[in-house]
């Protein structure tokens, strides 16, 4: 039986009705580029030594500048960390495409972590009401446009996109935000309590950063990445050693496996065989057994 008193259909949820990442710009063309090599390299350091374990989660995603629409209400503000991690998402948007950006609304997670690369001109911007003078002294950057604003009607006042601290801190709720100077080498972590940053102590001499519910964390390590020797914010493990990269494990497995041959061809010479006998089973040169046999 037909009611007589049609009711309306409930409205659809934001993920049906407002714009996607394809309807979304992924770059804003008034803005600079990338302010220095350091905003390539970091952030590609930070994904490569990523390595959550099966009990964490088997879907997240890290992106780096790339725009991050956050809020709903103006489709159009967005904020573009250096480097941030999602949990609970998969590597592919949707399950099957590279992400332009990454669209709150669409994806229904927010970032976990949240590192931000600190700029010339950008302290006030990037650590809120903890943002001090620096200590050297730096040209400031040309204002950036962070979106256009929403239009407005003829004498009205139109928004004004929130600040990147308010947003992570109240909007999205980040859990974890890093600030990483490379100017000094200090690193700033904030951690969300009661719906609040609040300043973690870190050692000066040794900063890092454990995540519990990663079971991984965050530290500051001195070494060497893509040919730069300098400080780098990098993962370790439970046991504190840092997390290699796949170049530096394939290395690292490529000495062992030397270190076992050469092992295998002192154990050879020991028997009692010949130079070139230990060369035509191992396969090393006749100069490098001999090497081995003058140690």
């Amino acid at each position: 039986m037909t009611s007589p008193f049609p009711q309306p259909d409930p409205p659809l949820p934001p993920w049906q009705t407002l714009p996607t990442m394809y309807d979304l710009p992924s770059e804003n063309p008034e803005e600079p580029g990338l302010p220095d090599e350091f905003h390539d390299l970091q952030p590609q350091l930070l994904s490569r030594t990523l390595r959550l374990s099966q009990s964490v989660t088997d879907q997240f995603f890290t992106g780096a500048e790339l725009n991050l629409y956050y809020d709903s209400a103006h489709p159009q503000w967005y904020k573009r960390p250096d480097w941030f991690l999602s949990i609970g998402v998969p590597r592919l948007y949707q399950g099957r495409d590279l992400r332009n950006s990454y669209v709150i609304w669409q994806e229904r997670r927010a970032p976990f972590v949240v590192v931000e690369l600190l700029s010339p001109g950008t302290e006030k911007e990037d650590l809120g009401s903890y943002a001090d003078t620096p200590e050297i002294e730096l040209e400031p950057l040309q204002p950036v446009r962070e979106a256009s604003e929403t239009p407005t009607a003829k004498g009205q006042k139109s928004e004004k996109p929130p600040s990147k601290w308010k947003v992570y801190e109240q909007i999205l709720r980040v859990p974890y935000y890093i600030v990483f100077s490379r100017y000094d080498d200090q690193v700033h972590f904030f951690k969300l309590v009661g719906g609040k940053y609040q300043a973690q102590p870190l050692d000066p001499e040794n900063s890092r950063i454990w995540i519990p519910e990663l079971e991984i964390g965050l530290g500051l390590w001195q070494g060497e990445f893509e040919g730069i020797c300098r400080s780098w914010l990098r993962w370790y493990d439970d046991q504190g050693n840092w997390i290699l990269t796949d170049a530096e494990q394939e290395r690292q497995r490529a000495n062992q496996a030397e270190s076992q041959l050469l092992q295998v061809a002192r154990n050879l010479l020991q028997t009692g065989m010949s130079i070139e006998q230990v060369s035509q089973i191992t396969g090393l040169t006749e100069t490098e057994v001999q090497q081995l046999q003058t140690e």
